[in-house]
C-alpha cells in the first residue's frame, strides 16, 4: 500500500476499520416521510419568494435544525442523528426534487463536521461536533481562493506559527457557501509555503467568527445566475489570529488529505441534488405533458414527446442508482473517491439535460419565472462545477479505472 507521503491519492478516505452505519426501513421511511411533508408544507410554498428576491431562508434554516438535518451525518456520541450517507442521500434528493440550492447549507456544514469527526482530536470532535449537530453553530468549507480552485495545493492563504503556538492567518478565500450566515470554517492555509511536495505544507484549520477576533471579514457577495438565497462570499483574513487547537487533528501537513477526504461526502451530496433535480424536472414535465394539448390531444401522446420523457425517466433513475451506490461504499468505509466522483458527473449532466428537456416541454411557459422549471434549469448548471469541476470528475474516474485495470 502506499504511503502518504508517495501518493496523496490514498489519503482522506473512510477508515476501513469504522463500523457500518445502518438504519430501520421503518425508521428511514417514517423519515423520509416526514421529510416530504415538510417540504410540500414549507419549502414548496415559500421557493419562488426567496429564489426571486434572492432572500436567505432563514425561518426553513431553523426548522432544518430542528428536524436535525444539521447533525444529519455526525454520530450520535456527539449529539448527530448519525444517519447512513445512503439515507442522508435520499433526504437531499427529497428536497431538491422541489429545491436543489437549500441543501446546500447543510452540505458545506456536513463537509467540515465529517472532516472534524473523522481527523479531529477527541478534544475537537467534543467541543465543536455537538453545536454543529444541534444547528447552533452553522459551518462551512473554505478552500477554493481567486487562483486556486481545482488546484488545491495552489493556495495562497498563509498560517504562520506564532511564540505561543497560536496562528496568523493571512489570505482570501472566494465562493464560499455560508459565508455570511455561517458561524465557522475549516479553513485551507499553507503552514509551510516551501513544502515539496507542496501537499505537505497545507493544513486544515477551525476558524470561528465568534470569537470576536478581529483580522476576518466576509468581503463581495456574488450575485449568481442561479442557486439563489444562498449566501456565497469571500472570507478575507487579515493578520486573523487562531487558537493552536484549531488546527485540525493537532498536526500540521494533513490539510490536503482532510479537505480531499470530506469531499467524497460533498460529492455525494451534490450527486444526490442532481439526481433530485432530474426527478423533480422530469416530474413537471411529465405533469404538464399530460395536460398541455395540441391537435386535439395532450402533448405525451405525441411521440416527440415520448421520446424526451423515456430519456429524461432512464436519466433520473440512473443518476439516483449511482449516487446511492456511492453513498454504500461511504458508509462501509470503503474508499470511494472514483465512485462518488461517477455519481457526482452523471447526476449532475443528468440535472442539467432533464432541465433543458423540461424547458423544451413546457416551450415558451418555460421562459417565465411563473413557472418551476426556469429555476431548475439555471440551479442545475450549478452542480457541474460545485465539489470539483466534471472535467475533474473525469480525470479522477479515469485514472482509478486504470489503476483498477492494469493492462
Amino acid at each position: 500500500m502506499a504511503t502518504a507521503a508517495s501518493d496523496p491519492s490514498a489519503q482522506g478516505r473512510a477508515d476501513p476499520g469504522s463500523a457500518v452505519r445502518t438504519i430501520d426501513p421503518a425508521d428511514e421511511q417514517a423519515f423520509l416521510d416526514a421529510i416530504e411533508t415538510w417540504v410540500a408544507r414549507e419549502v414548496v410554498p415559500s421557493v419562488k419568494r426567496y429564489d426571486h428576491a434572492d432572500e436567505w431562508p432563514g425561518p426553513l434554516v431553523e426548522q432544518m435544525a430542528e428536524m436535525g438535518l444539521f447533525g444529519a451525518t455526525i454520530s450520535s456520541e456527539y449529539g448527530g442523528l448519525g444517519l447512513p450517507a445512503t439515507t442522508y442521500a435520499k433526504i437531499v434528493m427529497a428536497i431538491s426534487s422541489r429545491w436543489m440550492a437549500v441543501t446546500g447549507i447543510i452540505n458545506s456544514h456536513l463537509i467540515m463536521a465529517a472532516a472534524i469527526e473523522r481527523f479531529g482530536t477527541e478534544d475537537q470532535k467534543r467541543k465543536w461536533l455537538p453545536k454543529l449537530a444541534s444547528g447552533e453553530l452553522r459551518g462551512g468549507l473554505a478552500l477554493t481562493e481567486p487562483n486556486a480552485g481545482t488546484d488545491l495545493q495552489a493556495i495562497r492563504t498563509v498560517a504562520a506559527q506564532q511564540a505561543d503556538g497560536s496562528y496568523r492567518l493571512n489570505g482570501t478565500k472566494t465562493w464560499i457557501t455560508n459565508a455570511i450566515h455561517g458561524s465557522c470554517f475549516a479553513l485551507l492555509a499553507k503552514t509551510d509555503p516551501a513544502a515539496d511536495p507542496r501537499y505537505r505544507g497545507i493544513s486544515l484549520f477551525i476558524v470561528d467568527k465568534r470569537e470576536g477576533e478581529s483580522g476576518l471579514s466576509t468581503g463581495k457577495k456574488f450575485d449568481k445566475l442561479g442557486y439563489k438565497s444562498i449566501d456565497t462570499a469571500e472570507l478575507i483574513l487579515d493578520d486573523y489570529l487562531v487558537p493552536q487547537d484549531h488546527l485540525i487533528g493537532g498536526v500540521e501537513g494533513q490539510g490536503f488529505f482532510q479537505a480531499t477526504g470530506g469531499l467524497e461526502l460533498g460529492r455525494i451530496n451534490v450527486a444526490a441534488r442532481g439526481a433530485g433535480v432530474a426527478e423533480g424536472t422530469l416530474k413537471l414535465a411529465a405533469d404538464y405533458a399530460q395536460q398541455r394539448e395540441t391537435m386535439g390531444k395532450p402533448i405525451a401522446q405525441h411521440q416527440a414527446i415520448q421520446l424526451k420523457l423515456g430519456e429524461m425517466a432512464t436519466r433520473a433513475r440512473a443518476a439516483k442508482l449511482l449516487t446511492l451506490d456511492a453513498a454504500e461504499a461511504y458508509d462501509k468505509g470503503e474508499r470511494c473517491d472514483m465512485e462518488a466522483g461517477m455519481a457526482k458527473y452523471f447526476a449532475s449532466e443528468a440535472a442539467v439535460k432533464n432541465s433543458e428537456e423540461a424547458m423544451r416541454v413546457f416551450g415558451g411557459y418555460s421562459y417565465s419565472k411563473e413557472y418551476d422549471v426556469e429555476r431548475f434549469y439555471r440551479d442545475s448548471l450549478f452542480m457541474c462545477i460545485a465539489e470539483g469541476t466534471n472535467e475533474m470528475q473525469r480525470m479522477i474516474i479515469a485514472k482509478q479505472y486504470l489503476k483498477a485495470n492494469p493492462a
